[in-house]
């Protein structure tokens, strides 16, 4: 079984094996990621919540999220200097493949929960990654028999793809995220996708099925109730030139303010993490007294807060969007710089506030205008541009395929304009790599292998 016939990889027994034991996996890894993300909700809820009106307060007092943010600042500082695995790896970095040890995964999950939990401007798709790949990884490990490293590996990102697809609304955008971060390609795509998809498939059963059980809904990402748009005209593919540009400065500015930052606080990061933490609170503070607004706007990963930030768009008044684009964006710049979570839904909700405050300005409709944003910011955050389109489009059902046109535009223009305007040295892992020899049982070592190298590898954690 080798590369140079990937037909007879797919028909072989070991490789039918290899789909039933896909199949099996994304049943526990996906239940476990659910219950991560339900934990997540429910900390939230509580904290943000529950507690205040426990205290005696009728509503969450202005200053709540400063003991907050400080509290998770320390508590991530010691996952990342006290615990095996550094917490997962610098959300700074972009999203990245990797599979933590059994060892390492308790710190990558106590890093992420106090961070997602506790208000720090990240996601969940980094640890649900992490949590899916090193689940997977441990749970091949079990078997009896001695298991080729490749297997592992490919193994590992099997798990990855069934933590992370129902999050994103579909398990072909997760198949995207992970196609572009790993760089597979040429023949050795449908071999490492298959059982990605099967996984993610099974996984996607398991998501519905508890959170109808549990009445606690589901937790992936999609926007209802928008207004409708019938089709693009030339003014928006002008338009969406100049979204594709602003998005190439900010989101570069972005990362690096939070690239300037992280080796500063690492030096000291027991001390500097919960102040860093105290200034993302700052920042929700003065956004929710600017503009009478939630602070969690600013606070968390965005994910909740996307629906409805564009529902009620009109309710926004453009000074409070640009209010909440600056507080948000220097909020996300210094929690990636020290916190631990994923860069998706923040460049999400900027691009969305972005996008509803260009709207106001002549010839640009609400819904492209947010649909270019988001594709845009996504691209340039994450380097990843055909999941940005994807995202973006299917994120507003069908309003987003008749954005399409001008989301392409806007995302194409953004990443390259952002390569241009960033060092070299910030190419994500994301980056096409060369076809591998095979990615399946056999004798030789996929791409996705090469990258949890660590000889092959430049520094990054896990996660």
């Amino acid at each position: 079984m080798t590369s140079a016939d990937p037909v007879g990889v797919l028909r072989s027994r070991r490789y039918l094996v290899l789909l039933l034991l896909a199949a099996a996996m994304g049943v526990p890894i996906s239940a476990v990621s659910w219950g991560f993300l339900a934990l997540v909700t429910k900390l939230q809820g509580w904290l943000y919540t529950s507690l205040p009106s426990g205290l005696g307060f009728h509503r969450e007092p202005i200053w709540w999220p400063l003991p907050l943010l400080a509290v998770a600042g320390l508590i991530v500082a010691l996952a990342i200097t006290r615990l095996p695995g550094h917490g997962g790896h610098s959300p700074a970095d972009g999203l990245q493949p990797g599979t933590p040890t059994p060892i390492e995964l308790p710190g990558v999950l106590l890093a992420a929960l106090a961070t997602l939990s506790l208000g720090a401007v990240l996601g969940p798709e980094a640890p649900l990654i992490a949590l899916g790949g090193g689940l997977a990884g441990a749970l091949t490990r079990l078997s009896r028999r001695p298991v080729p490293p490749n297997v592992t590996t490919l193994m590992a990102g099997t798990g990855a793809f069934a933590a992370i697809s129902t999050l994103l609304g579909s398990p072909i955008v997760g198949a995207f995220l992970l196609m572009e971060m790993a760089g597979i390609g040429g023949a050795s795509l449908e071999l490492v996708l298959l059982p990605g998809l099967l996984a993610a498939g099974v996984g996607a059963l398991i998501f519905v099925g508890l959170g109808t059980w549990s009445a606690l809904g589901e937790f992936s990402l999609s926007v209802p109730h928008l207004p409708p748009f019938a089709r693009p005209d030339a003014v928006e593919f002008c338009w969406a030139i100049v979204i594709g540009l602003a998005a190439a400065v900010l989101g570069p500015a972005i990362r690096r303010l939070a690239l300037l930052i992280r080796p500063h606080v690492e030096r000291r990061a027991m001390l500097l993490t919960p102040v860093v933490g105290l200034v993302v609170a700052g920042l929700a503070i003065a956004f929710a007294e600017g503009t009478g607004k939630s602070s969690s706007l600013v606070l968390f990963s965005g994910q909740s807060a996307l629906d409805p930030l564009i529902e009620h768009a009109s309710s926004y008044t453009a000074g409070a969007l640009v209010l909440l684009v600056a507080c948000k964006g220097l909020g996300y710049a210094l929690s990636m710089s020290c916190f631990r979570g994923g860069p998706v839904f923040p460049s999400l909700l900027l691009g969305a506030a972005g996008g509803i405050a260009l709207s106001h300005l002549p010839g640009l409709a609400l819904i492209p205008a947010i649909a270019m944003a988001m594709g845009a910011m996504f691209a340039v955050m994450l380097r990843l541009p055909f999941t940005a389109v994807l995202l973006a489009t299917l994120l507003l059902s069908a309003d987003g395929l008749a954005t399409m046109p001008v989301v392409i535009v806007a995302v194409i223009v953004a990443y390259l304009a952002s390569l241009r305007i960033a060092p070299a040295s910030w190419a994500l892992p994301g980056t096409p790599a060369p076809a591998p020899a095979s990615p399946v049982p056999g004798d030789v070592t996929s791409a996705a292998a090469r990258k949890d190298d660590p000889q092959a590898r430049t520094g990054e954690g896990t996660g």
